[in-house]
């Protein structure tokens, strides 16, 4: 973060809070917003103020840019809340890089430094008594980009509007997750925006999801474009497997989202002193590990979820049941790396940032 901020942030604070309104105990995912957002426009070719203002709808041209070629990216991240009601951000420097990393991709303008974390530091001072207490507890944080300017001509748009909204949250997932790997269906392709976290390649999954949802799996495990061979994220997830006592992952590629979780959890397993390695993984070493034993687990990782266990998964047909572990280590890693969130374990990573 710069020393010296650039930008200096305007403030409209709401009159009233809605937060009275709100049943903690009774959070649908990202349905209940807090009483401010923050937004900041990009025209002629620079950043204007960045504003935080009530949450409210806003005003939309419907020419454009968004509504018609897709111009459009987010981050998840969250905000935790100690036992000495400070609030902590976790790694917010590795969203703000991959967020202009997908913002180059989608040849929009990359956000100012000061706009990004200066605005979610403001931001979630502003609205810090809804950041509960407690394991589980979060305030989910969706900085986002859209193309503004006016026009359908297929070209990138010259305005843009970059903004921050917050979301009070629990647990993303609940319950046993079974997944179907793709056979067909692909999540991105070489050369493509895999690697961007673009608004286009969640909804691009919807639909091959729904007919996995029909079949009673909750998520699809995707696969390669070319030979759907190798696997890669797990909804919207990174996903990782455990041989043995080796942990296993994909490695990042132009399809494949560097995920600050995944990341995350190579350097806690690597510093606890588990085997890990990133490398392709075959869906045919997930048939054959259940037939060995060797498989001892799969789960999913990402900001939302922390880290699912998985306990099943279908391929070609055949519905294949993970063996139940006495100490799982997707759980083991899952607490281990929430302790650190909550700031009830050292964070000898320097993760943590403190509002």
């Amino acid at each position: 973060m710069s020393a010296n901020p650039t930008f200096a942030i305007e403030v409209h604070k709401a009159q009233t809070s809605k937060i009275g309104d709100v049943d903690f105990n009774n959070l649908p995912f990202g349905n209940v917003f807090t009483d401010h957002m923050l937004y900041c426009d990009y025209k002629d070719g620079k950043w204007g103020t960045p504003v935080i203002t009530p949450y409210a709808p806003m005003p939309m041209d419907p020419s454009s840019r968004v509504f018609h070629y897709g111009q459009a990216i987010f981050e998840g991240m969250k905000a935790y809340k100690d036992e000495n009601d400070d609030v902590w951000l976790f790694r917010p420097d590795q969203n703000f890089i991959r967020f202009n990393k997908s913002a180059v991709r989608l040849a929009m303008p990359e956000v100012p430094e000061d706009v990004f974390i200066e605005g979610l530091k403001q931001l979630i001072n502003l609205d810090k008594e809804w950041v509960k207490k407690g394991n589980g507890n979060s305030l989910y944080l969706r900085p986002f980009m859209i193309a503004t300017g006016h026009g359908v001509i297929a070209s990138p748009s010259q305005e843009y509007r970059f903004m921050i909204i917050m979301s009070p949250a629990k647990s993303y997932y609940s319950g046993e997750v079974k997944v179907l790997i793709a056979e067909h269906f692909s999540r991105a392709a070489n050369g493509g925006i895999g690697a961007a976290k673009a608004a286009g390649n969640y909804s691009a999954q919807f639909y091959p999801t729904k007919l996995a949802n029909e079949e009673g799996y909750q998520q699809v495990i995707w696969t390669d474009d070319a030979t759907h061979t190798k696997l890669e994220e797990a909804g919207t997830m990174n996903v990782f497997f455990r041989f043995n006592d080796t942990l296993c992952t994909a490695p990042t590629s132009e399809r494949i989202l560097d995920g600050v979780t995944r990341k995350s959890i190579l350097e806690l397993a690597e510093s606890e002193g588990l085997k890990v390695e990133v490398r392709p993984v075959l869906v045919t070493e997930l048939v054959e590990g259940i037939k060995n034993g060797s498989l001892k687990e799969i789960f999913g990782a990402g900001t939302a979820a922390v880290v699912n266990p998985i306990i099943g998964f279908k391929y070609q047909d055949t519905y294949y049941e993970l063996p139940k572990q006495e100490k799982p280590l997707s759980l083991e890693i899952k607490e281990k790396l929430t302790s650190i969130q909550y700031k009830l374990a050292e964070d000898k990573f320097g993760w943590t940032v403190k509002i």
